[in-house]
């Protein structure tokens, strides 16, 4: 999980996700995307590889990346359950107070 917390903690990758839920695209793709080097780009979609955020299928010299739902489903179950006990929490304290 703390690889899924580094890697979206950069907004470049954050933009990369957020067009990767509407569509597959190509490396290229991406690249066109962003005013940063190809080199760049490919850096960041490396950190989303090995958070498993993405997924790469390689054709010949095409790389298409995708989204890997099912880690990102499984982050968003995460972040709801941090969240639904820390509201349990608060309203613990609030009847504790009264």
């Amino acid at each position: 999980m703390k690889d899924v917390w580094n890697a979206l903690a950069d907004p470049t990758r954050r933009e990369i996700l957020t067009r990767l839920q509407k569509q597959d695209m190509t490396a290229g793709e991406i690249v066109a995307c962003f005013s940063v080097s190809g080199a760049t780009i490919s850096h960041h979609l490396k950190i989303l590889r090995e958070a498993d955020l993405i997924l790469a299928q390689k054709e010949k010299q095409t790389i298409t990346y995708r989204l890997n739902t099912t880690v990102f489903q499984d982050f968003l179950k995460h972040i709801a359950e941090v969240f639904g006990n820390a509201q349990k929490e608060e309203i613990y304290h609030e009847a504790e107070q009264n």
